[in-house]
């Protein structure tokens, strides 16, 4: 419980905690001790760098989701476009072979601003609920949201610009996306309308994929051209509320990224390519209280540090059928 606690509060903003020495488990606290004073362990992490370097392993699961993006945002378009009638409507809302399915924070948006309870969002939120949650963390930003693509793809812009020394990455407080997030709760109660649906950039691209481009689009622009030149994955990292609601939705999830501490070199690969590196903490050397711990909720499940750690240190598991990949 206390670790759902930090995860949750760590998803609000809060920074990751250094453990207590009470709270790390006799198992972890031995194989600590091991680990700060194994000299071939060190020697083996350089082999480990030395080879990644000379051969960079495929990200094999980025791959497949972007696969996977693409394909659930194509088929919105081609269902408008062919008019088959499979997945009408867009991200924020939409009917699936018949089944409402509705974005649980636009959902919140619209009940809030309406102030009362619509049946066919009840069942689509319904629905999506029980699916995010099996999912868990935060699986709908990194394998559905079609702004994650471009800002990851922004991101890795930005990267390369800043490997030559152009532009420096200037992180905010990340407890900015819980403010927002109640912000725009208010704002929809008071006004009566959902002000973050007209600059969600998820909606925006959603509805101009399926039904042509708008004005809105240069609001997208701006944002990317924030992130490429000052701030590294700012909207998803600092501002988004769809993050923070998916977030708790799936804090309990049965399947997690989980982490091996007996295995880790504690090289740090996996936080260079984490889009979320807080969530990581865990790995870094004397910060895990367990040999076994679960990645947070502000996890993305983007699988991007399952592919790039180098000893298999992190794995997808799902509670009661065990590792997955």
């Amino acid at each position: 419980m206390s670790r759902l606690i930090d995860s949750v509060a760590e998803l609000f903003g809060r920074d990751p905690r250094r453990p207590a020495p009470d709270d790390i488990t006799p198992p972890a606290r031995e194989v600590h001790a091991r680990q700060r004073n194994d000299r071939e362990r060190i020697e083996n992490i350089r082999i480990e760098l030395a080879h990644k370097a000379k051969h960079k392993p495929p990200e094999k699961l980025r791959r497949i989701r972007w696969l996977v993006l693409l394909a659930v945002n194509l088929l919105f378009v081609l269902s408008y476009r062919l008019d088959i009638q499979l997945l009408e409507g867009a991200l924020t809302a939409s009917r699936f072979a018949g089944f409402h399915m509705a974005d649980l924070n636009s959902a919140l948006q619209v009940m809030l601003a309406f102030k009362h309870v619509l049946i066919n969002l009840l069942i689509g939120t319904t629905t999506v609920f029980v699916l995010w949650w099996l999912l868990g963390g935060r699986t709908f930003c990194s394998w559905v949201c079609p702004y994650h693509l471009l800002a990851e793809w922004a991101e890795m812009l930005h990267l390369k610009l800043a490997a030559r020394r152009l532009v420096k990455d200037h992180p905010f407080d990340r407890r900015a996306r819980t403010l927002l997030w109640l912000l725009f709760a208010v704002l929809a109660f008071a006004t009566g309308y959902t002000v973050f649906e007209t600059i969600s950039p998820t909606g925006i691209l959603s509805r101009a994929l399926i039904y042509g481009p708008g004005v809105a689009l240069a609001w997208v622009g701006a944002l990317l051209l924030v992130e490429i030149f000052y701030s590294r994955r700012a909207w998803c990292r600092y501002a988004c509320p769809i993050g923070l609601t998916y977030g708790l939705v799936g804090a309990t999830s049965p399947l997690r990224v989980t982490y091996n501490l007996e295995s880790c070199f504690h090289e740090g690969e996996c936080r260079k390519v984490c889009l979320v590196p807080h969530v990581l903490d865990t790995v870094i050397k004397g910060r895990a209280r367990d040999l076994n711990v679960d990645i947070g909720a502000d996890c993305t499940r983007c699988g991007r540090c399952v592919d790039t750690c180098p000893t298999g240190s992190l794995t997808f598991r799902f509670k009661g059928l065990g590792d997955l990949l």
